[in-house]
């Protein structure tokens, strides 16, 4: 038996321009529009699916695992927009970790939900929070 991540649905304020804030900071193919949803799919053929919703969004969390050269192009595009990233999932503390040898931030996606990109996995390297 296998079982693979395939998709999931973020709710957004403004599906499309969400979708193609996703593709842009994180270098991935140009957002697809499928029914309701306006997909972003990664290298591994997972999907994340905006929709479009009418009442308040509760943010959520999206860790993405990336090389050491997409880690620098996604943190470029990052300072160069001025967005505010964070070392912690808490937004504490401003900047980059380091954790199990790696590097690590977390930025807010256009409708408030945490994106995180990490270069080792968490526990590759012997760290424990």
């Amino acid at each position: 038996m296998s079982v693979d991540f395939n998709h999931t649905i973020l709710s957004a304020k403004d599906s499309q321009a969400s979708a193609h804030f996703l593709a842009e900071m994180l270098s991935l193919p140009e957002p697809k529009q499928w029914g309701p949803f306006w997909m972003v799919t990664t290298d591994n053929s997972a999907n994340l699916d905006y929709m479009d919703v009418d009442h308040e969004i509760v943010s959520q969390h999206y860790a993405f695992l990336v090389d050491d050269a997409s880690f620098d192009a996604i943190l470029a595009r990052i300072q160069t927009g001025s967005l505010p990233h964070w070392a912690d999932p808490g937004r504490r503390t401003l900047g980059l970790n380091h954790h199990d040898g790696g590097r690590g931030l977390y930025f807010d996606d256009l409708n408030g939900h945490l994106l995180e990109v990490i270069t080792r996995p968490y526990g590759s390297g012997g760290w424990q929070p």
